[in-house]
């Protein structure tokens, strides 16, 4: 059974960073697109990055510049190193596995003052 575990969530000020982490058992991931996606109150969840088992990587206008998605396959993780934070944001973190039902459970992050 695929497992999706995020972990590295928590309250910063704006403008700090965070690194999230998504670990997987279950599953080798290095022949997997893996994604970000967060979700804010009362919003749609949306995609924040993506990264290609061939390492192409692609993200959201919102947080280009600012994010970095990676993953390390020797430890079946997928990062997103997140900087200059903005309260916008704010929102639980989800990782996933393209192309298949595969979701993490989530991880909150707050960015607040």
């Amino acid at each position: 059974q695929v497992q999706l575990v995020e972990s590295g969530g928590g309250l910063v000020q704006p403008g700090g960073s965070l690194r999230l982490s998504c670990a997987a058992s279950g599953s080798i991931i290095s022949i997997y697109t893996m994604g970000w996606y967060r979700q804010a109150p009362g919003k749609l969840r949306e995609w924040v990055a993506h990264i290609t088992r061939d390492g192409m990587i692609d993200y959201a206008d919102s947080v280009k510049g600012r994010f970095t998605i990676s993953r390390d396959n020797a430890k079946n993780t997928v990062y997103l190193q997140m900087n200059a934070l903005k309260p916008e944001d704010t929102a639980v973190y989800y990782c996933r596995i393209y192309n298949s039902g595969y979701w993490g459970q989530g991880t909150q992050v707050t960015v607040s003052s």
